[in-house]
């Protein structure tokens, strides 16, 4: 029988794990053995891992230095029950071998920006504290601010619009390209305050206009879709038959390719859709799910904790088969189009 978590207190009370109760039940915890949290950040998840049953075992992972550093007091508590790893999720079955870790039981992905990262406006993640624009949540790569002032406009265009889904992406575009006549844009003031020049706030929405190409712009920094789409793959590489595999997105693209991979590895996918087009021939059922549909916080949750309202989890069970090739078309929900000659899409 599984303790319930212990809720985090002071200063971590704001970065509360969304789904926590429901993705310990989907995750089936009361086997014990090692889980795979390969989004630490604040270590909500993995906190509640360690409380959930005695003979669990986990590994961190996160790109993030400071979040690796600053969960160093919980390794120490584990009593050798928990190891951080530095590195991206997408490649945690590689991380895993790297420390002599073959298989696991189970993986918890929790998808996108942290509370943390959005709080430090150092950080460059929010248009609602100035900083410098970075979004970068690692120290490799180009940051937001490479891209807003050396990328072409049709790539801005497409990255406000794939990934950011602003309908106003060419706008935003051009008044972008227009601003870096007169000066480089540094700072997330500024390309908020760019962004609200030319889309609209909806009436009564307390959505800032610049969300949506703050979001897209973030994404394109990570690469986080991509990184979902190898993480997928490296967990269904890495579990053991009977294993678990849990994902906690929170917006629409990421769900999709979440839902896509589910069906396609279940056998639900035996032909192509508008949003999975030229699906491969089948091939063994790779996961058996564990949710039937995307489960979503309770009301109760999302009044205690805004950040909920959009989550759903998806879960799946990896059965006894080999895992097959990664999807092609999975991974091409995670990229931009082709840009033609010409700068048209």
């Amino acid at each position: 029988m599984s303790r319930p978590p212990r809720r985090p207190q002071g200063d971590h009370a704001r970065h509360l794990p969304v789904l926590l109760p429901e993705v310990l039940t989907a995750l089936d915890t009361s086997r014990g053995g090692l889980v795979i949290d390969g989004t630490f950040g604040a270590g909500g998840y993995t906190r509640a891992l360690l409380d959930a049953h005695p003979d669990i075992r986990v590994v961190s992972i996160d790109r993030d230095p400071t979040a690796i550093a600053a969960g160093a007091e919980m390794v120490r508590a584990a009593d050798g029950r928990l190891r951080l790893v530095p590195g991206r999720f997408g490649d945690l079955d590689t991380l895993l071998a790297g420390i002599g870790e073959s298989e696991a039981d189970a993986v918890v992905l929790d998808i996108g920006v942290s509370s943390m990262q959005l709080d430090q406006a150092e950080r460059g993640f929010s248009f609602r504290q100035d900083g410098p624009l970075d979004m970068r949540m690692g120290p490799e790569g180009p940051s937001a601010a490479d891209i807003v002032n050396e990328a072409e406009e049709a790539t801005l265009a497409d990255i406000f619009y794939h990934f950011g889904e602003e309908r106003r992406s060419r706008a935003v575009a051009r008044a972008i390209l227009e601003a870096r006549r007169r000066g480089r844009i540094e700072t997330t003031a500024q390309l908020a305050d760019l962004v609200a020049s030319v889309v609209r706030a909806e009436p009564g929405s307390p959505i800032h206009p610049a969300t949506r190409a703050f979001q897209g712009l973030r994404i394109a920094v990570n690469d986080e879709l991509g990184e979902l789409v190898r993480g997928l793959h490296a967990a269904e590489r890495i579990l053991k038959a009977g294993g678990r595999l849990a994902v906690v997105t929170f917006h629409s693209l990421e769900d999709r390719i979440v839902k896509q991979f589910f069906a396609a590895r279940s056998g639900r996918t035996s032909h192509g859709s508008r949003h999975l087009p030229g699906v491969e021939a089948p091939a063994p059922k790779s996961f058996r799910l564990v949710t039937k549909g995307p489960v979503l916080p309770s009301e109760a949750e999302t009044d205690g904790n805004p950040r909920a309202r959009s989550a759903k989890l998806r879960a799946a069970e990896r059965t006894e088969s080999a895992a097959p090739p990664p999807l092609s078309a999975i991974e091409a929900l995670a990229s931009l189009p082709a840009v033609q000659k010409g700068g048209r899409r």
